[in-house]
């Protein structure tokens, strides 16, 4: 398991078994993980602290973020963590944001988490920006932030 997502065990439960409880999830900061939850969804993908990546990243999942990404990161639910840097776009239908951003950001849902540092724009369907967050930018709304984002394709197939 994850040390940045904890787990509730039930009685019913087996003590190795997962849970998938519907309830936001504390991440190792302490903070809610809104976008987590629903037995359908995968465990995230995790570019952890010591990690550099030089190149785009796609996602059909969710993305947690510690360790900088040079280009552009598309997913579905996107969580940049507190030491995370972006320099590039992230579009994401859900996107969390406690750390460095510097590029633009497009998603139905996004939140500014009090740490946070964005700059560039952000096209939004609904937005949230919490006390001591810094935002350079302009804040876009629209009905579909995502109409007309031309999402990579990838030469990886899965079966």
């Amino acid at each position: 398991m994850l040390s940045n997502f904890s787990s509730k065990k039930t009685d019913k439960e087996a003590p190795s078994a997962p849970s998938r409880s519907a309830a936001p999830r504390p991440s190792a900061n302490g903070h809610s993980n809104p976008q987590r939850g629903g037995a359908d969804r995968a465990p995230p993908s995790v570019i952890g602290p010591d990690l550099t990546i030089i190149g785009d990243l796609i996602s059909n999942g969710e993305v947690q973020v510690d360790g900088e990404v040079q280009g552009d990161l598309h997913g579905t639910h996107i969580v940049v963590g507190e030491k995370a840097r972006i320099s590039g776009g992230v579009i994401g239908d859900e996107v969390v944001i406690r750390g460095h951003i510097m590029g633009s950001v497009r998603g139905n849902k996004i939140m500014l988490q009090s740490s946070s540092h964005v700059e560039g724009d952000v096209h939004h369907q609904s937005l949230a920006i919490e006390q001591g967050a810094y935002f350079e930018g302009k804040s876009r709304r629209t009905e579909n932030p995502l109409e007309g984002v031309q999402r990579p394709v990838t030469s990886i197939t899965s079966e």
